[in-house]
This record gives C-alpha cells, structure tokens and sequence, in this order.
C-alpha cells in the first residue's frame, strides 16, 4: 500500500515511546481493536495491528462514514449546487410526501448535518426509498431544536449531493477528496436506489483514515492545496446542538456529522470501535478501527494514557508494531459430527481439523487463526460479510467451538456444534441482538429472523 503520512520516532515529535506502548497495552486489555494508529505534527508515530486483522485491508466505517459525506456536502456547498438553508422538500421533490406540515416545510440542509430533524425517534424500516421513509415519518419537533441521532438524515444528504451534482458520494468525493489525498480503492455501500449509503457503508484502509483526520487537522489543506474550505472544516467540526448532559465523550455537543469530545477534541465516529479523533490543541490524529462492545472505553484509555504524556520526556520504549487476539483454542479429536438440515448453513460436517459448512471445507488449528475462503454463493443468507475471512477453534469439552472473523469488518460469528449435532451460531456485534441461529439436526425455526448485513450506524 502506498504510504500517506510520514513517519517518524515519536520523542522527535514530543511523544514519549513509552506512553505510546502504555496506550497500545492498555487497548490489548479491550475487546477488540483491530488497529491504531497515532500521528503527531503530520508524522506517523505508532502503528500497531492486533492480528489476525491487516492494515492493508479495506475495513467497515460505519458511521465515520457520515463524517466524509459532511465533507462532500461542504464542498458542493461551496460550488453553489445547494445552500445550508434551502429546504430539504425543495432538494428532494420526489421523496416528499403528499401532505406537507409546517414542520417538515421549514427541515433545512443545516438540519439534516445536525440531526435536528424534529424526529421523535429514527425510522427503522427503511422500505425501497430511505428518503421518502425520512420525510414521511411524522415530526414531532420543531426541526433545529430536538437532538437525534439519524442515519435516514445523512442518506438524505448523500441523495442531494448526488441529484445536484450527477455523481454519487464515491464519485464526487474522488476527485476532490479521495485521489487527492491518495486512497487506492475506496467503497460505499448503496441503497436500493444506487444512492451511496452516506451514513454509513464506506471502506476505507487504516492509514486512509489517518491521512483523513490529517486533513482535517490541517483545516483542509494537503500537501499546499486546499482540498476543502477550512471555514467548512472549522463549521462542520463545532457544536452546533446540545447532545445530552452528563460525564463522557457522547454528550458534548455535535457538530455538522461530528462529535465534540472533552479537552477540546472532535472525532469521527463509527459503531464497533471506529475512530478518527482530532485533536488540535496537541496537533494530534488518532484512528481506529475494531470491534467493539463498548466505545467510550478506548476514548477514556487515550485520554488517560497521552493527555499527560504531550511535549514530556520519558525513557525510550519499543511500540509494539504487532498484537494479536487470541484465538479461541480447543482440542483436535477423531469424533465427526455430520447432519443436514433447512437453516443459514444446510450441512455441517467436522473431522480432525476440519469443518465443512455447506460443501465449503475450512481447516482450523487450535491455537491459530487460518485464511478461510468460502467460495461463491455463501453470502445468499446473509452470514458472511465481506470476503476475507480467518477461522481457529476445536473441541472444548464436548463441544466444537470456531470463531469466523470477517477481516474487512467489526463482526465476528461463533459457531458451537455439540457432539449430538445442536449447531449454534452467535454473533458477536449487530443491532439486532447477537443469536443468529439455533438448531438441532431435525431441524427447527431461527431464534432470529435477520440474516441481513448490518445497515445502522
């Protein structure tokens, strides 16, 4: 992969190494990160990946997502396509309803970046046009005054800069954004209507995403040119609502598709552990990515490790470059378990070092995790996500236990087969719950219905 930013040791930009490797243990502690990376005065000066995820490998943003298409909004703003007060019905004629209230006459472009719809709470189900379900969802607020956080909200923006402009977000932002500043592949997920998701969806390597809080930091400069308008970058990253009161980095403020964050930071942020958080004061960047069940953790184990250390000296210590999450280890035995029946996987069959799911043969070791490829056709009931994928695990007791990791996402499967047969398969993240299937060899209904890839923030 080409490299982005700079690097350099970390006491030459006023870091001490040794709080760096306190920072990187501390988050070793944490279910999961997937990788780090921290930046200071534009120089890269810690890196570490936790395996068996890859830097070099696209990874899901979710909501970070919003924050890029923020970017895209700024910037056709800028071109005069639309203007920050021009009605959202006016933007998108089509998807308004038939009957117009006051209030969703007065929902402006400002209201949308700052989720203050007047939305009581977020749709849910979506339906065919994810703009019309926004817009047809009574408003119970005077948009501007209520706080709520919306993903429907920022698919409407993604659809107004791609009715105004011709060109999708990926499209738009190419040339002004993403070449610019040197990412290779860039993808977003779209709806139903080939609209780019822009609240979530986008994929994005590690260092892409500290070269954009790079950006961001600089107030839209790289490498001499202004790729977006710093009066943007300073707007879109001040509070511009109150988001809740109380101790914590989720209350405040938020800003045109970011969030405020104690000492004076900002952060892109996404479900599961994705991060990019500015901080300008210290003229520091750090991205994120994992798989996480609790978000505030990291954002405490950053503060508590490199607030005090900025600008002190300490005695120098390696980083490590290099973690890993253990795998779920087990036994390796002679038993095999094979049985058929109506469920995600039809057929599962296990021997010494190897399960069969559905005609697809996957060997595990123990103790490592193994690159999986499951073939063609596997994603038609939804279970894996993305294409790159690693396995470990083995009996423990009388129960076989594997863990499939999607490298290119936060989700992690555990599939436990017992020795009469009963599969279960858990998810570890989602937003639904984490029980994807239970079932025994005759067959039974899923404990939960949804084999869809994740959709909210």
């Amino acid at each position: 992969m080409t490299t982005l930013l700079p690097r350099s040791r970390p006491e030459n930009q006023g870091v001490p190494s040794a709080a760096l490797a306190r920072l990187v243990h501390a988050l070793d502690e944490i279910d999961h990160v997937h990788t780090l990376t921290v930046v200071r005065h534009g120089h890269v000066v810690a890196e570490t990946t936790w395996a068996p995820y890859d830097r070099d490998v696209p990874h899901a943003l979710y909501s970070v997502s919003k924050s890029f298409t923020a970017m895209a909004v700024g910037l056709a703003v800028d071109e005069g396509r639309f203007s920050l007060d021009d009605r959202v019905i006016d933007l998108l004629p089509g998807a308004a309803p038939a009957v117009i209230s006051d209030r969703l006459a007065s929902l402006r472009v400002r209201h949308l970046l700052m989720m203050s719809t007047g939305h009581a709470e977020e749709p849910r189900d979506w339906g065919e046009d994810w703009s019309a379900t926004l817009l047809a969802t009574e408003l119970a607020h005077d948009p501007g005054t209520h706080w709520l956080y919306n993903t429907p909200a920022t698919y409407a923006l993604s659809e107004i800069v791609q009715r105004r402009t011709g060109l999708r977000l990926s499209e738009y932002l190419g040339t002004r954004l993403f070449e610019p500043l040197g990412f290779e592949e860039p993808w977003w997920e779209q709806s139903p209507a080939g609209v780019d998701a822009g609240g979530f969806g986008l994929m994005l390597r590690s260092e892409e995403l500290a070269a954009f809080g790079q950006l961001l930091l600089q107030r839209g400069r790289w490498q001499g040119r202004a790729l977006v308008p710093a009066e943007w970058i300073d707007l879109a990253t001040s509070a511009h609502i109150s988001n809740g009161t109380g101790a914590g980095d989720w209350n405040r403020g938020y800003g045109f598709q970011f969030w405020r964050c104690r000492y004076d930071a900002y952060r892109a942020d996404g479900a599961f552990g994705q991060y990019v958080v500015v901080m300008p004061g210290h003229d520091a960047v750090i991205a994120m990515t994992g798989g996480l069940p609790d978000m505030q953790v990291p954002l405490d184990v950053i503060w508590r490790e490199l607030m005090p250390a900025w600008d002190t000296e300490e005695p120098p210590e390696s980083v490590p470059t290099r973690m890993a999450i253990a795998a779920p280890g087990g036994a390796m035995r002679e038993d095999v378990v094979e049985f058929h029946y109506d469920g995600p996987i039809a057929h599962v069959r296990i021997s010494r070092g190897t399960l069969t799911l559905d005609g697809a043969e996957l060997t595990i070791q123990p103790d490592r995790w193994t690159p999986a490829h499951l073939g063609d056709g596997h994603g038609r009931r939804g279970l894996w996500y993305g294409d790159r994928f690693v396995v470990a695990g083995g009996w423990i007791s009388d129960t076989y236990v594997a863990h499939l990791r999607t490298l290119q996402d936060a989700v992690t499967f555990r599939l436990e087969v017992s020795s009469t047969g009963r599969l279960t398969i858990t998810r570890d993240h989602g937003f639904t719950g984490p029980a994807v299937w239970a079932g025994d060899p005759a067959g039974v209904q899923p404990e939960e219905a949804d084999h869809h890839r994740v959709v909210s923030p």
